[in-house]
């Protein structure tokens, strides 16, 4: 074999644009650039909108159970929940029966936030030019990566 043959291949694979983690991680951002007029009418980040979607169809949920479903590290999800709590969208309080968890739920401001956002999705696709059929396939691919990362991840 060829070593500069050898040597011109693993420099390729390391071009930005071969990376499978830059287009994800731009798109990430990128979407988060246009939900954000989206949210800032209601008064929410991003991640505070992830953490009242789980709460919206839950209408409560342990600090854990939000940490698992947003595959947030606790050292992210506590300070976010603290600036929640402070800004009247959740309540935190200990678990009756185990007093090591703690859950958390939907206030009325918050609760009354969730008839304004149910036209976000549809808002942010039509942005996009995404259609159904390809925001499902989209989001299918999405879960699966997700589902693999987790695993990699021995999680």
């Amino acid at each position: 074999m060829n070593v500069t043959r050898h040597a011109s291949d693993a420099e390729d694979r390391l071009r930005l644009d071969r990376q499978i983690c830059f287009p994800l991680y731009a798109a990430t951002n990128l979407i988060q650039r246009l939900y954000r007029p989206l949210l800032s009418p209601l008064g929410l980040t991003y991640s505070q909108y992830l953490v009242l979607l789980v709460l919206w169809e839950r209408g409560s949920a342990t600090v854990g159970e939000l940490r698992d479903c947003l595959h947030l590290d606790a050292g992210t999800i506590t300070p976010l929940l603290q600036r929640m709590e402070r800004g009247g969208l959740v309540t935190r309080s200990r678990d009756r029966e185990d007093e090591r968890r703690v859950i958390v739920a939907l206030t009325p401001k918050s609760t009354a936030l969730h008839a304004q956002a149910r036209r976000i999705p549809e808002t942010l696709a039509a942005r996009i030019g995404l259609e159904d059929a390809q925001g499902a396939e989209l989001h299918d691919l999405a879960t699966s990566l997700v589902g693999r990362l987790h695993a990699a991840l021995g999680q």
